[in-house]
């Protein structure tokens, strides 16, 4: 078994990442569908999707981070670990309150875990190419935050439907990662 202290060698991190983007574009879509088809008959999915989704990133950073070396070489992973399940908490705290509250934090939670992922996304570039997706994610990520802030200050109740867009872009664009690792790795070998 592999130390995972240890970077794994370029072709096999590469084939890590294509698997890795691969399931978490599968996990949000399997979200999105579960909020949009479920979600709105109960209040109880509702909620546990809501708290779902941040915790899934804070684990899914955890695994990536320790395939890619450990936590101490991917720092902006490990933070975006603890934002995450400290998002994951404090939506579970938030839904006793208002979905206004909830959508803020969500939106607070966006922006912060964007730009450690397009940091994340800009360290790799220089090693594997083919992040340029991951870069825009990161980016519409923060951006899609200030829109989740300013949503949660209207009085109109908000619902598991403002966030089930912001998982479906954020599924393509670890689809479009996954593929172009993929058409990437094709060119490589194709030149050989």
């Amino acid at each position: 078994m592999r130390n995972h202290d240890t970077p794994l060698v370029t072709g096999e991190h590469a084939q890590w990442l294509k698997q890795y983007y691969a399931l978490r574009a599968a996990f949000s879509v399997a979200w999105v569908v579960a909020a949009l088809a479920i979600a709105p008959s109960s209040g109880v999915i509702a909620a546990a999707l809501l708290v779902a989704y941040p915790a899934w990133d804070a684990a899914a950073n955890y695994l990536d981070a320790l395939c890619s070396g450990g936590l101490n070489q991917n720092r902006t992973q490990g933070l975006n670990v603890l934002i995450s399940l400290a998002a994951a908490l404090a939506v579970a705290l938030a839904l006793q309150a208002s979905m206004n509250w909830v959508l803020g934090i969500f939106g607070a939670w966006a922006i912060l875990s964007g730009l450690l992922q397009l940091g994340t996304a800009v360290r790799r570039w220089k090693r594997f190419g083919a992040q340029w997706a991951m870069v825009l994610s990161g980016g519409q990520s923060a951006l899609a935050g200030g829109f989740f802030i300013f949503q949660a200050t209207m009085p109109a109740i908000p619902g598991i439907a403002n966030v089930a867009g912001y998982a479906a872009v954020g599924a393509l664009y670890f689809l479009v990662s996954a593929i172009w690792l993929t058409v990437s790795a094709w060119r490589r070998s194709a030149a050989m």
